[in-house]
């Protein structure tokens, strides 16, 4: 009986780094090659990220570019940035070479404008290098930013015969086959193939006879965000690329997509956290100190606004001075509220599941916010109660944290809507802004509210 071989998942030991490092230490290099070829080229790219600079080169000069191509993707942009400073524009060529065209220009819009011509220049396959700079003329931002050229691409009027002969030469350039996309006389996408519609149609049958014509695409203009969206609203694996006159111009595939949805959610993260720029750990100090600083400033003025606020009450809080040791509360419950609020709305808005008119979301929030509030109200009751306190002075205070609920969970519905209708981005209402204005807001309100119910 054979024995089934295990699935273990590859780990990145110390041992492991280290034996690598002996190796090319002792330039043992058919063992190094022997070694690495054993794992996948994403294992191979975690190895590197471990090892020094100057290693790391070593390797990706070792092994062959097929590989070294597909490792130099998989690399941490910084890393992949100091090995590509490190290579002749020879050797970058050919590792673009042995890429899909995505890929490949991806890997050339990272470097200099003068070595990007050099690239180029020396690529030897011209339908790949004229691909390559037909991409790179699109926004990184957009579906054409995204798009591969490697597709399989029909006529309407090929037989089926016809067309498995010419798909066997366009196959063996896609490393995936989602789709098999049909197109007219002008190049102009009208529908699409599976693999399975080819088969069992008769060889005689012509492809506009067994098209699909729903087929799902995207402008080479459109947002990458937007891209993502319909490709998750209908579980598509690929997805067309056309201009306004409807001309197939390329694919996108999910893997491409997954990048962005990544991007995006670091992105969102770090706005949430008060980051303005994209920054990761390892970044200079002042790369993080002008990401961190605007917001710590905002923070500061908040906190300055309610040092304000609260000197204008100075005289209530000497006659009533249990209101004053309640203020971290109000402040950290408005903020708490607001950032709840904000961050339902805000992944709403991201998948697209906000619908119905603002004055209806207000009124879910404000309905929400009372039960809330309520609750939350009767708890300070019952704990004025337990600690002697005065009845007026604890309802005062459970009355006023209530409204600042409300108005903390109205603020962080409504401002991330009206950030969305004005092209801004969302998510930075769910971090530092939303917190800062409804502390701010939800002190000011607590000192007025609870003077009236009071007296004073």
């Amino acid at each position: 009986m054979e024995d089934i071989q295990e699935n273990i998942q590859f780990q990145l030991t110390d041992d492991l780094i280290a034996m690598v490092e002996t190796l090319i230490e002792n330039r043992d290099d058919k063992q190094l090659k022997n070694l690495l070829n054993e794992y996948h080229f994403a294992d191979i790219a975690e190895i590197l990220d471990e090892l020094n600079h100057e290693d790391s080169v070593y390797v990706i000069k070792l092994l062959d570019s097929e590989t070294t191509s597909d490792i130099l993707m998989e690399l941490d942009e910084d890393i992949r940035e100091k090995i590509l400073d490190q290579l002749s524009t020879k050797e970058i060529a050919e590792e673009v070479e042995e890429l899909d065209t995505d890929d490949a220009a991806d890997i050339i819009a990272e470097l200099s404008e003068e070595r990007q011509k050099d690239v180029i220049s020396q690529i030897e396959d011209q339908e790949h290098k004229a691909e390559i700079q037909e991409l790179l003329k699109y926004d990184e931002n957009t579906a054409g930013g995204l798009m591969a050229k490697e597709l399989v691409k029909v006529y309407e009027t090929w037989t089926v015969a016809g067309c498995l002969r010419r798909i066997r030469g366009q196959a063996k350039d896609v490393t995936r086959v989602h789709s098999i996309y049909v197109v007219n006389k002008q190049e102009q996408l009208i529908g699409r193939l599976s693999l399975k519609d080819l088969i069992v149609a008769k060889s005689d049958q012509k492809i506009a006879d067994i098209a699909k014509d729903n087929v799902d695409w995207v402008n080479v203009e459109d947002n990458a965000e937007d891209v993502a969206k319909v490709m998750a609203k209908y579980d598509l694996e690929a997805i067309p690329v056309v201009n306004n006159s409807q001309t197939l111009l390329g694919r996108i595939t999910i893997d491409d997509i997954v990048d962005v949805l990544r991007e995006e959610a670091d992105k969102d993260y770090q706005l949430a956290a008060g980051i303005t720029q994209e920054v990761e750990a390892d970044d200079s100090i002042w790369e993080l100190t002008r990401a961190r600083l605007p917001w710590l400033v905002l923070g500061l003025f908040g906190g300055l606004g309610s040092v304000f606020i609260m000197k204008g009450y100075e005289e209530i809080m000497e006659t009533v001075p249990s209101l004053f040791f309640y203020t971290p509360l109000i402040a950290a419950m408005a903020g708490n509220v607001g950032v709840q609020s904000s961050a339902i709305i805000v992944q709403g808005l991201a998948n697209d599941n906000v619908k119905g008119s603002l004055l209806n979301r207000l009124l879910k929030e404000v309905g929400l916010a009372l039960i809330n509030g309520f609750a939350l109200a009767l708890l300070v009751v019952l704990f004025g109660y337990l600690i002697g306190q005065n009845s007026t002075e604890s309802l005062a205070i459970a009355i006023s944290m209530m409204s600042v609920i409300i108005v903390a969970a109205l603020v962080g519905t409504f401002v991330p809507i009206i950030l969305d209708k004005r092209g801004i981005d969302p998510a930075i209402a769910t971090g530092p802004f939303i917190t800062t204005s409804n502390d701010i807001l939800g002190i000011y309100l607590f000192f007025v509210l609870s003077g009236v119910i009071i007296g004073f």
